[in-house]
């Protein structure tokens, strides 16, 4: 940029001290770019070839990391990692490691995915993102699971200082179980609230019987939308669904794809801040504690926003869930 405008400075007619002047450089630069100028044009801008020892770690050994990570690793080995790339290359392993940071790739770290092989997936999960991005007027949107057992684990736990210094939460590595829970809940979209019943078991009469309880505090004439997943247990129970039958409209998530079920954000809160690293001696301390997080959700409750994004090509628009607390 700055060889750039010690030429146009100068294609303008300013003299060599004006334009080191102006753009705080030294008259020999602004010289030295002038007659590179006038030799080669704009390729005269460009740095010259510099001596020295060509680079070992070049975009080709990049490349080389890249499709090695393609091919399946050595035997004994589940996965790639930085020592067992370098020693397939023949290379030093930081400077695996640094391709892998410039590229973003974590070899330890893993992630799981689940491909819907529903064939009507486009439209079921239209159908309930709709729901969320644009609710019918005066309806009600509930969107409903179950988080099945749940331990009540008892573990004691505290801070601890490692050799480095650090202050870590541990711990300790035994443990009692004291049996386990299933809770039923059923999220409002449209205002975060959440209504919410544990049972022991995780049957279809529980899931009935709770659902029952939720809708019956609706006013008769509320028009309703259920949002569950396809389980036999929610579906399968003709007799049931035909009671509520033009009052109530149920929406199924299609097959492998519970997390379209926005209650699901419910429960990912509900482990990550009462449940994982709790300690609990008995089944009813674990209920104690779900009903505390649940209590004190409802107080602040807030509607979670969906955001849109366009994808580029000619691929759909994509909508993905984005937690606003």
């Amino acid at each position: 940029m700055e060889r750039a405008r010690i030429v146009l400075a100068s294609l303008e007619g300013k003299e060599i001290q004006q334009v080191a002047k102006e753009l705080g450089v030294s008259v020999p630069t602004v010289n030295k770019w002038r007659q590179r100028f006038a030799l080669w044009g704009l390729r005269g801008l460009r740095d010259l070839p510099r001596p020295g020892k060509p680079a070992i770690y070049d975009d080709a050994f990049r490349d080389r990391v890249l499709a090695l990570l393609e091919q399946p690793p050595p035997p004994g080995m589940s996965h790639w990692d930085g020592p067992a790339v370098a020693e397939k290359l023949g290379s030093s392993v930081y400077a695996v490691w640094r391709v892998l940071r410039r590229e973003g790739i974590y070899l330890q770290r893993l992630r799981s995915w689940c491909v819907s092989t529903d064939k009507e997936f486009a439209s079921k999960a239209a159908e309930i993102v709709g729901l969320y991005l644009n609710p019918p007027v005066n309806a009600l949107v509930l969107s409903v699971d179950e988080k099945p057992s749940m331990q009540a684990i008892e573990r004691p736990s505290g801070y601890v200082e490692t050799d480095s210094g650090a202050v870590v939460r541990a711990l300790k590595s035994t443990y009692k179980r004291h049996g386990t829970l299933n809770l039923f809940a059923a999220l409002e979209v449209g205002t975060g609230q959440v209504h919410t019943k544990t049972t022991d078991f995780k049957k279809r009469e529980d899931f009935q019987g709770f659902l029952d309880g939720v809708l019956s505090e609706q006013p008769p004439d509320q028009e309703i939308h259920v949002i569950v997943d396809n389980y036999s247990t929610h579906k399968k129970n003709d007799e049931w669904l035909a009671k509520y039958e033009g009052r109530v409209q149920f929406h199924f998530t299609p097959t492998s794809a519970s997390w379209l079920n926005q209650v699901e954000i419910v429960f990912s809160l509900l482990q990550r801040k009462a449940l994982t690293g709790a300690s609990f001696k008995n089944k009813d301390q674990l209920r104690e504690a779900i009903e505390a997080f649940i209590k004190k959700h409802n107080e602040v409750a807030k509607p979670f926003r969906w955001r849109k994004r366009e994808v580029k090509g000619s691929q759909l628009r994509n909508t993905i869930i984005n937690l606003c607390h």
